[in-house]
């Protein structure tokens, strides 16, 4: 038995081969917490989740089919800046306005055919000001079609594991078959700011954006009424409502909120105030194990080592009502018998975490470093150590 730092009860060493993948967290989990019911908001669909660990606080309809308006950009803001870390554009070229930009419909940044217009000024006219110009160019630019963009739209949406979302332009336009949900947007807004923190610091929370001498506002009520957000996008069409992802940071926790169908601009920025306001005033993300910390020690059977340390991909938060966290379980399945050749990061192990007697969340465990066969006579023996066993 061992005791983790930041559990105030202990941990158990269990032997067992069966590792299951990470779950999301239930809501049920939440049943003998004193927590009230998330707000009542006035749209089609909601979610808010934690960007750390990913767990859903509060959700209403998030697997429904709905049009994601000018959402849409987020994707095309995701390759655009894909397109940048990859070398394939750069924020200084210019890029042409084809006759379809200039003329099509929609909110704009009000491009010109014969004006050069860069990247970056692309990026703050479809960021900022939502302009379907500067999201075809951008598209036109990466693929050389809009309709070869949103092939590459849709290739990228399965990659992120948006499995219910299907593109058929850059810009959110109505399309019966251009279609999402509230869980799929969400994890392109949480992949946005995880792939590209600098992108998004510097792009997200500007106010205003000027060009061709035309000042427009950002959309984003929130921006004014709310401190912490410093994003992201709205959207709107007659047939989607209105909508907004909004992402705020108190201190070191950042949640995502995603409302759909608000019947008025003013509505989208409230519910999504509410829903923010819920999920940090009752709920609290903690850091449970850094990235590469050792676990536990694992014994190790025909190799080059004896003993190998188990760790965690990736930082693992937990989201837990306020005050539960010291009520958490944490339970350690490792793979018995552990034998070499191992490869580092190689899954080698289980954590469970256990609140009120029910699984809340799993991750699995990997091998801090790759453990090499043994000579034959070190193979020989724990052959027949293990056979006595």
């Amino acid at each position: 038995m061992i005791k983790h730092p930041l559990f105030t009860r202990s941990i158990h060493i269990i032997s067992t081969s069966l590792l299951l993948a990470g779950i999301s967290l239930p809501q049920l989990a939440y049943a003998n917490a004193q927590v009230p019911p998330p707000p009542s908001l006035a749209v089609k669909a909601y979610l808010v989740t934690d960007f750390n660990s990913g767990h859903v606080i509060a959700t209403q309809n998030a697997k429904m089919r709905v049009e994601p308006a000018s959402l849409t950009k987020i994707m095309t803001a995701y390759l655009s800046l894909k397109a940048l870390k990859n070398g394939h554009l750069q924020l200084s070229q210019t890029l042409p306005v084809s006759e379809k930009a200039w003329k099509v419909e929609g909110s704009k940044m009000f491009i010109e055919p014969n004006k050069p217009v860069t990247v970056d000024e692309l990026l703050h006219g479809m960021i900022t000001v939502s302009g379907n110009d500067a999201s075809i160019t951008l598209a036109e630019g990466i693929a050389s079609s809009e309709e070869l963009f949103a092939g590459m739209m849709n290739k990228e949406a399965q990659r992120l594991g948006m499995k219910n979302t299907h593109y058929m332009n850059a810009t959110g336009l109505p399309d019966p078959q251009h279609y999402t949900t509230a869980e799929d947007l969400s994890k392109l807004a949480t992949a946005l700011i995880n792939d590209f923190p600098e992108e998004y610091k510097r792009l997200y929370s500007i106010k205003e954006y000027e060009y061709n001498n035309i000042k427009q506002p950002n959309r984003n009520r929130l921006l004014w009424l709310d401190p912490f957000v410093d994003g992201m996008k709205t959207g709107h069409t007659e047939s989607a409502g209105y909508c907004l992802i909004s992402s705020a940071k108190r201190d070191n926790t950042r949640r995502i909120s995603v409302v759909l169908g608000a019947p008025t601009d003013a509505a989208r920025a409230t519910e999504s105030q509410k829903l923010l306001n819920y999920s940090f005033q009752f709920f609290d993300s903690t850091l449970v194990y850094k990235k590469d910390q050792s676990v536990n020690q694992l014994k190790v059977w025909k190799g080059s080592d004896n003993l190998l340390n188990s760790t965690v991909a990736n930082d693992l938060y937990l989201t837990l009502p306020k005050g539960e966290y010291a009520n958490v379980k944490a339970v350690i399945s490792s793979t018995q018998p552990l034998i070499a050749p191992i490869k580092k990061g190689q899954v080698v192990g289980t954590v469970k975490f256990m609140l009120n007697g029910k699984i809340i969340d799993q991750r699995p465990l990997v091998a801090a470093k790759a453990v090499e066969t043994a000579g034959i006579l070190g193979r020989a023996w724990d052959s027949i150590k293990l056979l006595i066993q």
